[in-house]
């Protein structure tokens, strides 16, 4: 008769571990990313200023803001509320809709059922950045609050009462960093909504590409101009060479205009693209655009269907903005990504 069969206490106790490791593996995978991605779409919902439409899903949430802007005579109703607070400082405002869009841009097949909600989400600011850009003449208006009072008091937007100033940048006194993040954003959400609907796209464009404009030819820091009411909120600490560099990128990639490209080129290493980047952020720009920049050249994106424009970025250009550490940190970056990506498509 043959025996039965028998297993070492080890070989037990590797099974044992096989098994839990593949619960928790199972536990981790099955998370709800749809749930999560529907929240993080939420949260802005719950951060909008002025008069919130029919469809908003918070209601607990009502209308604040509405005045904003009247005592200098244009509409600054709109927007998002920074965080916990009330006031509206138009630097990470522009920054976040920058990455928004581009979140959309590059994965916008992929959200499914909230991809409206997304784009809701990137047209609630830009539609107060169109406004805030196009009010007054060389003028942007970059901020509603003052954040010195507003931190003294925590409240519902709903009942606020503390001052709501209203502080721009002009050709006197400039902002070229918020000026160049707002093209930005302009520029980016303009391919958000270049197929849903033109009109507004090329609306975004063209005072994309005027706010730049602006940005450039009017050279200086917000911090500067405007000094204790955006710092040290939001000042800019890495200067506005880089959005310059980033809101070209950015124009450049809507607009498939070569102009923005040779912009970049000859500014590239007068703007600090020579410098070491060590982070991403609403004040430091330069290592997404190097990627922004990257990716026109290694993946030929989608977007560039025309092969004069592709042919048109060459090595030489994005030299433009790239130095030697930075072209080798930025090969390893891509062949690590490649390997994740593999590793994650043949799941």
């Amino acid at each position: 008769m043959a025996s039965a069969t028998t297993f070492s206490p080890m070989l037990q106790f590797f099974f044992v571990i096989f098994c839990c490791l593949g619960y928790f593996s199972f536990a981790f995978t099955s998370h709800d990313y749809a749930d999560a991605l529907e929240k993080s779409i939420l949260f802005f919902e719950g951060q909008r200023s002025g008069k919130l439409p029919s469809n908003q899903r918070l209601t607990w949430r009502g209308d604040s803001g509405l005045s904003d802007g009247s005592s200098y005579h244009v509409n600054l109703a709109g927007g998002y509320y920074d965080a916990g607070d009330n006031v509206k400082f138009g630097l990470p405002m522009a920054f976040t809709t920058t990455l928004l869009a581009w979140s959309v841009i590059e994965f916008g097949s992929s959200m499914q059922n909230q991809i409206e909600n997304a784009k809701a989400a990137i047209r609630w600011s830009t539609d107060y950045l169109l406004k805030a850009a196009t009010a007054t003449p060389d003028t942007l208006y970059v901020q509603v609050g003052d954040p010195n009072l507003d931190h003294q008091c925590w409240e519902r937007p709903e009942d606020m009462d503390t001052p709501r100033n209203v502080y721009k940048v002009t050709m006197q006194n400039p902002g070229s960093d918020v000026a160049a993040e707002t093209a930005a954003a302009l520029a980016a959400a303009s391919i958000v909504f270049k197929d849903s609907d033109s009109s507004y796209s090329a609306k975004l464009l063209h005072t994309a590409m005027k706010v730049f404009d602006f940005a450039d030819r009017y050279r200086g820091s917000y911090s500067s101009s405007l000094s204790s009411a955006v710092c040290p909120f939001y000042c800019s600490y890495s200067g506005y060479q880089d959005e310059l560099l980033w809101g070209a990128s950015w124009i450049h990639r809507a607009s498939q205009n070569g102009s923005y490209l040779a912009y970049i080129q000859s500014n590239g290493h007068t703007m600090g693209s020579d410098d070491d980047d060590y982070s991403f952020s609403w004040d430091d720009k330069r290592p997404g655009t190097k990627i922004l920049l990257s990716k026109v050249l290694f993946y030929k994106d989608l977007h560039f269907t025309s092969t004069n424009i592709r042919n048109q970025i060459t090595l030489s250009q994005l030299c433009g903005i790239f130095n030697r550490n930075s072209w080798r940190k930025l090969l390893q970056n891509f062949n690590y990504i490649n390997r994740i990506q593999t590793t994650i498509y043949a799941l």
